[in-house]
Order: structure tokens, then sequence, then C-alpha cells
């Protein structure tokens, strides 16, 4: 340690085992502090955002003939120091490039100093032109008499390799310079995209000039290259396709070897430099590859589409005949700004927007900087969109740049001031990320390292000139930049285009004023609360309002209250068209429009559960008179969305037992059913039943509804050579059914006195076929699908047994894996006594009196593992999937079980086929500790409330919480998180709780000791 000064390698970040060796070697470090001249240096390469790899590349340097004026310079050039670390710990690539191209240092000493301008478009274009041995004085290639390489082939595009990368090398050097040295000045990064477009075009005019001396085309062709996207609009990534359209003159014959040489010119510029894109080319891939000015014109007359217009927006001449070009955007341009007066414009432009976020990998759109919600092509489209719509009649929004168009737009009042600096400063953030990303191996990723890679992040952060505040290291205040910036972005997109005026469609409803309004005004109120499809909202209120009836008249009263409920809610879209489903579906009943108007709370609850659960409209459509339990009396809720699920699954047994037929009895079963799932789904949603409450209903209805169907088809059997009884197998018998789950069942018999097992086994295999055929068949009513996959031998064994045959199945090849699934047999309908007898044949193997062996343990966490492994959805996060995650549902029941397993022989409690129970008896017993069972059943009321969720949102089954967007919002409002929160507060709480549930499950399931 230098005592001087405080400088030690570890305060300096250079921990590696060898870098004191190294750096004595380079004559940078002393016995106890920084070389004479040297502190200067080493504190440069601390501010490295990675020390090490700067360190490791500057040793390799240090191998080349230039090191000694390199290392000379260092100690005296403050701007060589600040950019040569800072480049060499932030990308590998350019390190690589230096290493192997030493000579070329300079680059990155002071040009300021040395009297040198930076480089401009000119120089750039210049450099690259002499690289491949083509004249910069001579007319630009393309052009008649245009500029021709002396280099080609693999030659050539070697030295255009080698050219652009030094000044690509000088660029990222000018760029990170502020980094190394933070009095060094910062480059904004507008300016850097504006001179990475720069090198573009000079780079593609370096290959026009390769391309035309190897093709030699005729003297009178001219060829423009016209730029798009990132390119045409000077704001251009690190690593990025450059997208093109070619256009040359004159066509017939020449075209051909137009289309060689534009052909050639992409592929020189990709071997050397970038990937040239043309797939915005008229027709796309299937397109010509170069067309005449004429034939541009024609397409976008007749055939071009919406999207195809935005692209042009940015469209500029960037190579090739600068003249051909000009007139190619003076062509084209009035088409761009008249696109906006197409029919479904914004509707096309918002679709192809939501078409790019659903083609991200769902187990990246957290990590996108520039598809994702909140990202970089939010800005863009936003900017886009407000320019199409107003540069009709506005030149000055006729710029390709985003920033510059987003200024323009501020400027002239289209976009609020603070709402369009806010804006570029986010959207600055994001592009500065971007660049760093890219630059590390000089490859094309928008991508932020994932939430663990915290060296990722760390080295992000540093490139990106973050420090700690105070509060949180580098790391953390890299995050919360990026969430707030993303949520910033998305937020000032919806306010931009969705959210103005809150008031003014409650004016419109309430005013009547639907038939004063122009269509555009009533478009941008549906807008200003949320609707996707205003037009179809409008299309609703039509409907809804329209005529001069009483029915008409009260909705128009009702309908401000309505949609403001509405449009807080996660889907408005959803809830309205539901609301005009319900409401022609009960047109001719009174009571209906009274209640909704004389009971403020039901249509307030009404809206909040069609605007967040698809699985609530579908069922109400037949089965609207649940709408009566909304209903409050006195501020106390109707006690009808609450019953006893004894008194329901009477009920419904009951109501069945008066059909005829059984087709008859299971339409009946089935619709019953309906209505109490939606019952229960209502006073789930509206927080009423807790969700082991939750799953007592469900499976109270599901039981009945397996039974009633089993009585009506044995009611229509002429004959009954045996009694059966149906076995309730998984969650169906552990009384834990979800909104989605299946009915596990197994099915026992028992021949009739005279009656051999075979003739009353297949009878009793067509009765329970018949069962499971109509609870399955096609009907408006949810079907309930009969699993019987868990009986002995699986799909491949017989789907009825005698007592018998399973007595002599479980004593002959039964596995330790069903005696686990049967602790969750329980008879549930068919014959009782039956019932009871297969209980007592089973208890021994389910709860044997000595447990389980060790090696039977070894084997259930096995087969656990396994199953983990191998039925976890590819794509699926462990740490949010309610089944198999970490801390899940088959996590705490496995647990659970493997505790019956062991000690339900002695402990008779513990012989229960219910988690919950099994869990707060195995506490008891002390074979858990209090704290450990309160973990675990908060892990599974958490795990299980949260996979209903799922299904109430999305109205079909599933495992995974949603990561992001409306779905996450309703999943998080379904579970009682406040609408128009941040879901993100749900995940964390979710995550918190099965992490601890984890644990637990590792020191007791696994065995796993707490070091």
């Amino acid at each position: 340690m230098d005592r001087r000064t405080g400088t030690s390698l570890a305060r300096l970040g250079l921990t590696g085992e060898d870098a004191a060796t190294t750096l004595r070697g380079l004559g940078w470090w002393a016995t106890d502090g920084p070389a004479p001249g040297c502190e200067e240096i080493m504190w440069a390469l601390a501010r490295s955002p990675d020390q090490s790899l700067a360190l490791r590349a500057v040793e390799r340097l240090a191998q080349t003939a230039p090191w000694p004026a390199i290392d000379r310079a260092l100690r005296t050039d403050r701007g060589l120091r600040g950019r040569l670390l800072a480049t060499l710990g932030s990308s590998t690539a350019l390190g690589d490039h230096l290493v192997g191209h030493p000579d070329r240092w300079p680059l990155l000493a002071d040009t300021a100093e040395r009297g040198n301008p930076p480089p401009d478009l000119a120089r750039r274009t210049a450099n690259l032109l002499r690289a491949v041995g083509a004249d910069p004085a001579a007319p630009p290639p393309g052009t008649a008499g245009g500029a021709r390489a002396s280099l080609t082939g693999a030659e050539a595009v070697a030295a255009l390799r080698t050219a652009y990368r030094d000044e690509l090398l000088g660029l990222a050097s000018a760029d990170l310079a502020a980094v190394g040295d933070p009095g060094l000045p910062v480059m904004e990064v507008d300016d850097v995209a504006a001179q990475l477009a720069d090198l573009a075009e000079a780079a593609l005019s370096a290959s026009l000039a390769v391309a035309a001396a190897e093709q030699d085309p005729p003297e009178e062709l001219r060829l423009a290259i016209i730029g798009l996207g990132k390119c045409g609009g000077r704001e251009l990534n690190y690593v990025s396709d450059v997208d093109v359209v070619f256009v040359a003159e004159p066509g017939g014959e020449l075209t051909q070897a137009a289309t060689k040489l534009a052909s050639r010119v992409m592929r020189i510029a990709g071997e050397a430099c970038f990937e040239v894109d043309a797939n915005l080319r008229p027709e796309g891939r299937q397109g010509a590859l170069v067309r005449t000015l004429d034939g541009h014109v024609a397409y976008y007359k007749r055939w071009a589409k919406t999207w195809e217009f935005q692209a042009l927006l940015k469209a500029r001449p960037i190579a090739g005949d600068r003249e051909l070009g000009a007139a190619y955007v003076e062509a084209l341009s009035p088409m761009v700004w008249q696109a906006s007066t197409r029919d479904d414009f914004v509707t096309d432009v918002q679709a192809m927007r939501a078409r790019v976020i659903e083609n991200i990998p769902s187990e990246q759109r957290e990590r996108e900087l520039k598809l994702g919600r909140g990202g970089l092509r939010d800005v863009e489209f936003a900017v886009q969109l407000l320019q199409l719509v107003h540069g009709r009649g506005d030149d000055s929004l006729h710029s390709g740049n985003t920033l510059v168009a987003l200024a323009a737009l501020s400027e002239s009042g289209y976009v609020g001031r603070d709402d369009g600096a806010n804006l570029a400063a986010s959207y600055r953030f994001l592009r500065l990320l971007e660049h760093r990303l890219q630059l590390q191996k000089l490859r094309r990723t928008h991508l932020l390292p994932a939430a663990d890679d915290i060296d990722g992040l760390r080295w992000l952060a540093r490139a990106a000139r973050i420090r700690p505040d105070g509060r949180r290291d580098v790391v953390g205040v890299l995050v919360d930049e990026w969430q707030r910036n993303a949520r910033r972005v998305t937020r000032l997109h919806e306010k931009l285009f969705y959210r103005p005026l809150l008031s003014a469609v409650s004016r419109l409803a309430a005013d009547g004023a639907d038939a004063v309004l122009s269509p555009e005004a009533a478009r941008a109120r549906m807008k200003a609360l949320g609707w996707a499809s205003p037009e179809g909202a409008l299309g609703h209120l039509r409907a809804l309002t329209g005529g001069v009836s009483r029915a008409a008249s009260i909705q128009r009263a009702l309908l401000p209250v309505l949609l403001d409920s509405l449009s807080r809610s996660p889907d408005p879209d959803r809830g309205l068209l539901a609301y005009r489903r319900v409401s022609e579906a009960l047109a001719d009943t009174p009571w209906y429009l009274r209640l909704l108007r004389d009971e403020g709370a039901v249509a307030q609850r009404l809206m909040t559960l069609l605007g967040t659960s698809a699985l609530v409209p579908d069922l109400l459509a037949r089965a609207p008179e649940v709408l009566r339990m909304l209903a409050t009396s006195s501020g106390v809720q109707s006690p009808e969305l609450t019953r006893d699920p004894a008194e329901v699954s009477m009920a419904l047994r009951t109501t069945v037992a008066r059909q005829s037929t059984p087709e008859a009895a299971v339409a009946s079963a089935r619709s019953y059913r309906r209505h109490e799932m939606l019952r229960i789904a209502c006073a789930d949603l509206l927080g009423l039943l807790p969700v082991d409450a939750v799953c007592t209903a469900l499976n109270s209805v599901n039981e009945a509804v397996l039974a009633a169907t089993l009585d009506a088809v044995l009611r229509a059997e002429p004959e009954r050579p045996a009694v059966l009884s149906v076995i309730g197998m998984g969650r169906l018998g552990g009384g834990e059914s979800s909104y989605g789950s299946d009915a596990d069942v197994m099915f026992v018999c028992r021949p009739a006195e005279g009656v051999d097992d075979h003739t009353a086994v297949r009878w009793a295999t067509r009765v329970v076929e018949r069962v499971r055929r109509l609870l399955g068949s096609p009907s408006p009513d949810p079907e309930l699908s009969v699993d019987a996959d868990l009986r002995p031998e699986g799909r491949s064994g017989p789907m009825v047994r005698t007592l018998a045959s399973y007595r002599e199945y479980y004593a002959r090849w039964g596995e330790v894996w069903e005696a686990q699934a049967l602790l969750r047999a329980r008879p549930i309908a068919g014959d009782r006594t039956l019932g009871r007898e297969f209980t007592a044949l089973i208890d021994p193997i389910r709860y044997p009196a000595d447990g389980v062996s060790a090696a039977a343990v070894s084997e259930i966490r096995r087969i656990k593992a396994r199953v983990d492994a191998e039925r976890l959805p590819r794509g699926a996060d462990r740490t949010t999937h309610t089944k198999l995650g970490l801390g899940g549902l088959a996590d705490v029941e496995w647990t659970v079980q493997l505790l019956q397993l062991q000690h339900a022989g002695d402990v008779p409690e513990l012989r229960t086929p219910s988690t919950l129970h099994g869990l707060h008896e195995a506490a008891e017993a002390g074979l858990i500790s209090a704290g450990d069972a309160a973990e675990l059943e908060e892990g599974w009321r958490t795990a299980t409330a949260a996979r209903n969720a799922i299904m109430l949102v999305k109205g079909k089954p599933g495992d995974q919480l949603p990561r992001s967007g409306r779905e996450l919002a309703a999943v998080a409002v379904a579970l009682g998180y406040p609408a128009g929160g941040d879901p993100g507060e749900f995940l964390d709480d979710y995550k918190r709780v099965t992490r601890r549930a984890r644990a637990v499950v590792e020191r007791v399931f696994y065995g796993w000791s707490e070091d």
C-alpha cells in the first residue's frame, strides 16, 4: 500500500491472484504502491468497467513492438489513459483488435492536444475508401465515373474490416473516455449514434467501390442506397443490421447488372462490417432487390401497407448516387405523410407493435431493453405515430431521428414539454445501456444480464458510469434506474395515446351526447379510458344506449359509473364486451337494470369482475342470475355468495335426481356446476372466501356432480351385476380442487352373488366409460374431465378392478410412489360399504406400521427430483411456477406426504388426505416445528391462490404466473392487490413466501443441513 495516498490493489479493485505480478512486470506497481508516475494510470485502470479484463489486455499489448511508446504516452496523456483502459475493460472485441493491430494505438490518443478535429462523415468515408484503394476525390461510387477500389475479393474485405474496426475503435474510445477519467468530455449517446450512422455510410460507400471494381457495371448505370431504420435516422447502434433499399437507373437490361452490384455490396459489407438487410424493400424478401424509381413509386401507390410507410419515415440517401437518392425521397415522402388518412392507420401501427412484443421469448421480456414493455421501441413507436398523425400538416415533424422528432413534437405542442423531456431522458438512458452491452463483444444484443448475473450487471453499471448512491451498490442503482425508466416510458406512452382527459367519456355518457360527437372525438375519448379497441368499444356503447327505450335511457344514466370503473380494471375491453353480452341476454328481464341502477355496489362489483376475469364472463353468459348475489343489505354481503358446501352438494344431487334420463341428469348437473363455479369465482375475486374454502367449495361441487352422474347412469341400468365405488385421488381426494382441476379417481367393483369377476368388471367398465363420456361431452357448460391414470398400471391397466384384484396388485407389484398416491385416496361416490372396504384394504399400504425404509425415502426423493426436472415446461420460471416451482404446491405436498408415510403408522392423526390437515397434525406431533409448518402452509396457500387466480384471469388452467403485462396485473388484482398498483409487488411477495417454504422443504424433505 502507498502510505501517502492510501492506494492499494484491493482498493483499486484488482484482487486477482496475478494482478500484482502483472503490474510489477509492467512497471506500474512497486512493492507497496504505484510506481513513480503511475498512480494516475492505476486510478484509470481502477475506473475501468472490468479491471481484470483491462489488465489482461494490457499484458498482451505489452508484448507488442509499440508498447514502449504506449507506456510512455500513458504516463503523460490523460486522454489516452482514460480511453485506452476504459475501452479495454469494456470490449473484448476491440481489445483483441488493438492487440492484433497495436500500431493503431494513436487513434486513442488525445486528438484535441494534437490539433486534429474529430472524424466526420467526409473523413470516415475517405479513410475507408483509401483502405480499399479507391480515390476519395473521385465522384462517389455508384455514379458515372465513380470511385472504384484497387483491391478486390478477400483482400478488399480484409482491408475494409480492419479499417472499419479502426474507426470503431476510435469512436468507442471517445465514447468511453469519461468512464476511464471523469474529467474527460462526455459524448452524448445521440452523438455516438449519429457518428455510427456516418461510419455505416462510409462502409457502404467503400463496399460499393469494391463491388464496382469487381462487377465492372456499365458506365451509365446509377445505383443509390437508401438508408432506413436506425441508419436512416442517424441513430445507429454499435452492432445492428443496416436496413437499406436499392434504387437504380436506368432500368431495362441494366436491372440485372444493378442487382448483381447491389448483391455484392451486401456481401462485402456483411463480411467486413455489418449485416445489410434489404427486407424492407417492396414485397420484402420475395420482391426484386433493385427497382427503378418509377417501380418504387408504382408499388407504394398501389400495394404498400401502413407499416411500410412507417418504415419510409426514416428514409434518406446514404451511399451511391446522391441525386438519384434525393429523387427517391422526394417522390415517396408525400405518401408517407398521407399514411395517417388510411383506414385503421392507428390500429395497424399499434398491432405491429403488439406483434413485436408477442414475439419476444417470455423468459426475456423483463430483460429486453429494445422490444420489451417500456423499452426503446415503445418510445420510437410513440414518436413515429405522433409524427405520422400530425406531420401531414406540420413539416417541422419530418425527421427520421427519434430525439429530433420528439423535440419538434414538444416544441409544436403535440407533446407536453415535461413529458417530452422525460421521454427523451429515458430513451437516452436505455440507448446508453444498449450501446454498452453491444460493445462488450461487438454482438447484437438488447438483453440486460440476468438478475443472478451480478458480475455482468456490475460491469454494465460501471460501463454506463453509474455509481453507488450511498444506499445501494452499483448493481442496485442500475436495476432501479432501468426499472424506473422502463416504468416512465410505459406511463408516458399510455398517457400520450390512451389516457388523456378521463372525464371525457363520463361527460359523453352523462350528457347523452353521442349524436353530436364526431367519430374522431369519440375515439379519442375512448382511448382516454384505456380501451385497446376504441372503435369496438364505441360499437358496444351505441348498442347499449341507442334508441329511445327505457332500457337505453337507464343505460345512458349508468354508463358514466360503469365506464369509470371499467377503465381502472386490468382489461376494460373484455369487460365492456361482457357487459354488453349480459345486458343483451337480460334485455327482457325487468330486475336486471333496476338492480344495477338501485344497487351501486352490484354495478361496481360487476365491472371489477368483468374487467379482471375471463372466466367470469364465460360463465356469466349462461348464469346471469348470480348477479343478484352481488347485492348487499346494510353493508352486509348476501349469504348466498358464500353458501355452505354441504348444502350446495345436497341441493345439486336432489335437482339432478329429478331428471328422467342420464343425458338430462348430466346436463342439469353440469349447468348447476357452472352456476356454482361462477358463484365461487365471484366470492373469490371479491375477497369473501379464503383459498382453502374456495378449494373445499369447488371440490364439493365436483364430488356432487360425479356422484349424481353415476347415480343417474346406474338408475338407467336394467341389471346391476355388481356394486361400484368411486375413489377420489389427487386433489379431488384431498378436498383441494382448483377451478381447472380434473377429477382424479379410481374405480372398484364387487360382483353380486353368483356373478363372476369378469362379468362384473366388464359391466362396471361400461358404466364408468358412460359416466366419463357424459361429463366430457361437448356442451356449453364446462366439462368435468374424469382422469383415472393413477390406477394400477396407469393408462395400460384395467379401468375397473375388484377388491381382490387391487389386493393382489399392491401385494405383488405396488411401488412406493403408488403408496404415496394412495395417501389421498377417499371414497366419494357409489357404494359406501365397498368404499370403506377399499379404504381398509389400502390403509396398511399407505400407513405402514413400521414407516418406510431409508431406501424408499431415497426413491421418493429421486422421483421428486425427476418430476421437477422433466415436467417443468420449457421456458418456465421455477421461481413463479405455482405447481412445480420452488416452494410451490408439489414441494409442500410431497413434504407432508413423506411425513405421513414415515409416521402415520404410529400417529393416527396423520391419516388424512388433506395437505393442510396433515401439516397441522405433523406439527402437533412434533414431527416438524411450528415455524416450519407455518412457512409451508403459507407457501401452499399462496401458490394455490395464485394458481386459482391464473384460471380466473385467463379462463383456462395454468401453473405459470404471468411475467408482466395486463395478465400479471389482473392476477395481482384477483389476489387482492390494488388495481393500478405495481404488480411487481405481488411477484416479490410470492417469491418471498415460496422461497421460505422451499428452505423448509430442503431441510425436511431432502434432509439438507442449513450449512
